[in-house]
């Protein structure tokens, strides 16, 4: 079982992926995004919505990947909005936009996971 505590910090979520993805928790991956959240995945596909979101995670959680933290950059926080990005462990960059929630918490409302340098 995974860590479902909420995301207190934008970048709580890259790390709450992380985990949850090496465990294989698809509803826990869901839940990172906003309900009508874009996610860039595979590389020239959109998902739109947690429906579609699940989709690619089932997908994705069936390859059973491992993992590696990459190197976290500092959150851009700009009100309750949030740039989060991630240098991946073989050099592609992930960015994201996360919204503070109305309990404090954050959700990705967009997700670009493979942005190539």
């Amino acid at each position: 079982m995974t860590n479902k505590e909420p995301a207190t910090e934008p970048n709580d979520l890259g790390r709450y992926f992380v985990e949850r993805a090496n465990a294989g928790d698809v509803d826990g991956l869901v839940a990172l995004y906003e309900p009508d959240a874009v996610l860039a995945f595979p590389p020239g596909n959109i998902a739109t919505g947690h429906a579609e979101i699940r989709k690619v995670y089932e997908q994705f959680v069936a390859a059973a990947p491992v993992l590696s933290p990459g190197r976290q950059h500092p959150a851009l926080v700009s009100g309750d909005l949030a740039l989060t990005a991630a240098t991946l462990t073989n050099g592609d960059i992930t960015v994201e936009v996360a919204r503070r929630q109305p309990d404090g918490s954050w959700l990705w409302a967009a997700d670009q996971p493979t942005l190539a340098p």
